[in-house]
């Protein structure tokens, strides 16, 4: 995508050439991640970051992404995602939903993540509404 601003091209280009140092490089020392639909999953600091693409990269070591659309907006860029490869077991790794940066000097300093694994086997839309509108056991 020739019109993605600097700093998703460099994420792309360090997490496609599996260039941990390059990758860890795009976040601000004191980053925020925010994954609003699993709070706990939330974190602070490139180190979490660093530590969560060394295993992303050893469990699947043909990953690859790519953004498939990018919006930018005062400091904010929109960026849909798509990550593919095959994990270490033999089984599809894919991954897509939107992260939302804030970027300053060039590093990422928040994100609101909603990436998400792709699933197929849950139902259709009609099995989905049931599903989030129906009650639960506490």
């Amino acid at each position: 995508m020739a019109d993605m601003p600097g700093f998703v091209e460099r994420l792309v280009t360090a997490t496609n050439a599996h260039d941990l140092e390059a990758l860890v490089d795009c976040f601000a020392e004191d980053y925020v991640n925010e994954t609003p639909a699993h709070p706990p999953r939330g974190f602070r600091g490139r180190e979490q970051v660093r530590r969560n693409w060394s295993a992303i990269f050893a469990a699947v070591p043909d990953i690859t992404v790519r953004v498939l659309a990018c919006a930018v907006g005062d400091e904010a860029v929109w960026t849909e995602w798509e990550m593919s490869g095959t994990r270490r077991d033999g089984g599809p790794h894919l991954m897509r939903g939107v992260i939302v940066f804030v970027v300053r000097d060039g590093r990422a300093v928040t994100a609101r993540f909603y990436l998400e694994p792709v699933e197929t086997s849950s139902g259709d839309v009609d099995d989905a509404v049931r599903g989030a509108t129906s009650a639960r056991p506490a």
